[in-house]
Order: C-alpha cells, then sequence, then structure tokens
C-alpha cells in the first residue's frame, strides 16, 4: 500500500473548471527542442499547463514545482543511480472532479495528471498511478527517470484521490478505490492523444506499471482494458478479491499484535513470512493502523463510524494510530454488502496481455503469501498463465528506503524492476521469452543498489 507520508487533512476549496494553457513559473526553456508545444491539448482536461524543459528527469526538476522530492521519499535506496539530461515538455493539469485533497500547484483539486514528451521519443507510452496515497510525482526516480531516459514519453495520475483521508471522497463504499482504475484509463487515453498530438502519431507500444496500489492497478487495467496495452510490470501490487485474501484479512491480525492482542504465530498464519520479524517495530509505527483503519473505512465505514470517521487524524500521531477496534475486525463475518463493495475493485487473474509480477519475499505490508502468490494461482486458474512471469525478489521489502537501514539484510527492488521492464519489451517487442518464474537471489557481483539480473533458482508457482 505504501501509503504517503502522513499529513493533516487538506482543506477542500473549489477552482474553476477552465483550461489554462500558460507555462508554469519556473526555468522554461524555449527552442526547437520543444516543437508542436503550442498543438499539445490534454483531452477531457479542465487545467492544463505545460513546460519546456532542458531536463525531464528528477536531477533536472529538483527545486522546481515540476516534481515533489517529499512524496518520493523512501520508495528508492539513497545510493541508486539514475538517468538526466532529457530534454522536452511537461504537461500539468487536472481533470474534472468532485474531491480536493490534493493540493499540489496550490490547485487543491484531485485527479491531477503529469504527461512527459521527451525530444528523442522511441515511440512507446508507459502510464502508471501512484502508489499507496501518494500523487503524481511520487514514482518519478524509481520509474519516470528510467523510461524517459529510454525515449519513453511518460504518464502519472494521483488516482483521484490522495492523502491519508483518500476514503472520504465518493458517496459509496468503494467508490474512492473504484475512481483509481477510472483515472488510470482516463488518462491512458488522453496521453496516447496527446502523443499523436506531438510527434504525428500514436504511440506503437503503450505499457502499464506501477508500485503497490499501482501494481494493483496494472493488474486491473490488464485483465479490463487489455486493449489499450501491450504488457505490465507489476511492482508487489495490492490484491484486492471479495471474499479475501486482501489487506483486511491480513493487517487486523497485525494490529492486533500492535495492541498486545495476538502473537507473532497470528501474523505467520495470515502469511507473514518467517524471517521478515526485524521490520515489524517500523510497520508497528508507520504502516499496519494507519493501513488498515483507512481502508477499512473505504469499505465498511459501519464497523466503526467514529475510527478513523470524518478524518484520520490531525496530528501526525493521531495518523498514524490504529483503531483499537480493527484488532478484532473479521472481514469474512463482515455483512454481504461489504464484500460487494470490494467485489466492485477485486481482481480475476483474467489478464489479456503480458504481466510480469515483482514480489519481496520479506514483504511486511502485503506479505506475498497472501498477495503475488495468490494471484499467481489466480492468472494459471484462468488460463492466463502464459501471459505472466513471477518473480519473487529475496531480500525485497514493501519499500525499498528500508534498504538504508538493513543494508545487511535487505536488498532494493528497483534494480529488479528494471531488468524486468527491460524483459517484458523484449518480450512484447523481439518475442523473446523471459525466464520462468524463479526466486531472484542477490547478483553475483554484490552490487544488489543498482545490478539485478533475472537469474537465479526457478521455482513452481506456490
Amino acid at each position: 500500500m505504501l501509503l504517503s507520508r502522513a499529513v493533516p487533512p487538506f482543506v477542500a476549496a473549489g477552482l474553476a473548471a477552465a483550461v489554462l494553457t500558460a507555462p508554469m513559473p519556473a526555468a522554461a526553456t524555449t527552442g526547437e527542442h520543444c516543437a508542436r508545444q503550442d498543438r499539445v491539448r490534454v483531452p477531457g482536461a479542465a487545467v492544463q499547463r505545460d513546460a519546456c524543459l532542458p531536463d525531464l528527469t528528477t536531477a533536472g526538476l529538483a527545486g522546481t514545482p515540476y516534481t515533489d522530492p517529499a512524496d518520493q521519499a523512501g520508495l528508492t535506496a539513497s545510493a541508486t543511480r539514475t538517468p538526466a539530461g532529457v530534454p522536452g515538455i511537461q504537461i500539468d493539469g487536472y481533470f474534472p472532479d468532485s474531491s480536493h485533497f490534493n493540493t499540489t500547484h496550490g490547485w487543491r483539486h484531485d485527479a491531477q495528471f503529469v504527461i512527459r514528451l521527451p525530444d528523442r521519443w522511441n515511440g512507446g507510452l508507459v502510464v502508471t498511478g501512484a502508489p499507496g496515497t501518494r500523487k503524481q510525482y511520487a514514482t518519478d526516480k524509481a520509474i519516470s527517470d528510467q523510461v524517459l531516459a529510454q525515449g519513453y514519453a511518460y504518464a502519472a495520475t494521483d488516482k483521484g484521490n490522495s492523502g491519508a483521508d483518500f476514503y472520504r471522497d465518493g458517496a459509496r463504499p468503494g467508490d474512492a478505490v473504484a475512481e483509481w482504475n477510472t483515472r488510470t484509463t482516463q488518462l491512458t487515453r488522453a496521453a496516447e492523444r496527446v502523443l499523436a498530438q506531438r510527434y504525428g502519431h500514436a504511440p506503437r507500444r503503450t505499457y502499464i506499471t506501477g508500485i503497490s496500489n499501482g501494481g494493483y492497478l496494472t493488474r486491473w487495467q490488464l485483465e479490463n482494458h487489455p486493449e489499450l496495452y501491450d504488457g505490465g510490470v507489476d511492482w508487489e501490487g495490492a490484491l484486492w478479491t471479495a471474499d479475501g485474501p486482501n489487506l483486511l484479512t491480513s493487517l487486523p491480525a497485525a494490529v492486533a499484535r500492535t495492541l498486545g492482542t495476538a502473537r507473532d504465530e497470528n501474523l505467520y498464519a495470515v502469511g507473514f513470512a518467517h524471517g521478515s520479524e526485524f521490520l515489524w517495530p517500523h510497520h508497528e509505527k508507520v504502516y499496519w493502523g494507519l493501513t488498515q483503519k483507512v481502508y477499512r473505512a473505504e469499505f465498511d465505514p459501519a464497523y466503526d463510524a467514529e475510527c478513523p470517521g470524518a478524518s484520520a487524524g490531525t496530528s501526525l500521531e493521531e495518523i498514524l494510530a490504529p483503531c483499537p477496534s480493527d484488532a478484532a475486525y473479521d472481514y469474512a463475518s463482515r455483512p454481504v454488502a461489504v464484500h460487494r463493495a470490494v467485489a466492485r475493485v477485486s481482481l480475476t487473474g483474467r489478464i489479456g496481455r503480458p504481466l510480469i509480477t515483482l514480489h519481496g519475499d520479506l514483504d511486511a505490508l502485503l506479505p506475498k503469501a497472501a498477495d503475488s502468490d495468490v494471484y499467481a494461482r489466480m492468472v494459471d486458474a484462468k488460463g492466463r498463465g502464459g501471459l505472466h512471469r513471477y518473480y519473487s525478489i529475496e531480500g525485497g521489502t514493501h519499500a525499498d528506503g528500508l534498504y538504508d537501514t538493513y543494508p545487511q539484510r535487505l536488498r532494493p527492488i528497483l534494480p529488479c524492476y528494471r531488468s524486468a521492464f527491460d524483459t517484458l519489451t523484449a518480450w512484447v517487442e523481439r518475442h523473446i521469452a523471459p525466464p520462468a518464474d524463479r526466486v531472484i537471489g542477490r547478483p553475483a557481483n554484490g552490487d544488489v543498489v543498482d545490478s539485478c539480473p533475472l537469474t537465479g533458482t526457478a521455482t513452481a508457482r506456490p
């Protein structure tokens, strides 16, 4: 889930739905390298601001309004090397929406997006949605930098709502998460038309990818809109199924342990890995209580209307605190209406395009035994195993930033993701079959920060 850095709830404010095309303030440059900038319009956008920039990567955007390092915190190891020097056009804006959690650019408006158009285009497009409850710049370092350097255009959405109070969006339980899928589809279609305006033709290849909730979006899009994509890479995507497993079947045990009413054995029973115990104190403080209460409020608001209530909290301590009632939460026994709310956003495994899944074996937020192991079986059960590869990353956990704290015990997943993306494009474009499902061990050269060949011990799917 990778919930964003916790912040007080955002103050709602309205904005006029007029299309703006004036460049954003900052060091924008003009020149031939941004030819056709004046022709670019994002279909359906209420607000659009475009800029011609000398470098679209995080190295070039540092200190400008065109990225947000704070929203990327914890997603990558500090020593990660990233490319730089990709000139082109950046488009920021938002689609019409009724919610106002995202305060980026002072807009106080959701359904924000960013589209980046490199001067040297390889004919492809990469689309993603923000992990957790972060916003549209969250994966700039983890995904955007690398694919831009390879020549791809890049588009990312805030999913239509963000922040710890996202569950307040929508009229019915499940509406906020359902919007994530709608906004991703909307941005993909709009971005493809933008590319045709900028380069003279639509993308020849479109890939969907993402981390955590972004991985969930990848799975859902390839199941429900395979016509829009050529393939995807799912980095520890969240699993939603109407009857479980899902995070509401695993996190209550973690909350109960936090509050002293459960033992380690209860966590193992719902999928937490032996060997991940050293990560549990951090997750107790940062992830478990917050994640359980806000997603339970999204799908099952009647369970405890007072906690979290109208807001997850107004201070960091309140936002991160668990709801005591969640220690006894039993998803299986909840009313049919709750399961129907989850069913609206559930996955089936019926993917229609090639998909590569990565999951760390020490994930202490979305344990792989209750997530990607299950999803791989779902794909097989739908007869789509030939379109899927599943790589378990030995020593990987949900947030790569934790490698900086435990360099002897963890490894970042990002270099494996980069290898997986290249493997996917070779699979789709050159028909080079990827390695069989396997456990990916540490690279022989010892460089876990920037190296991860997809070789290792081949294993049958669990």
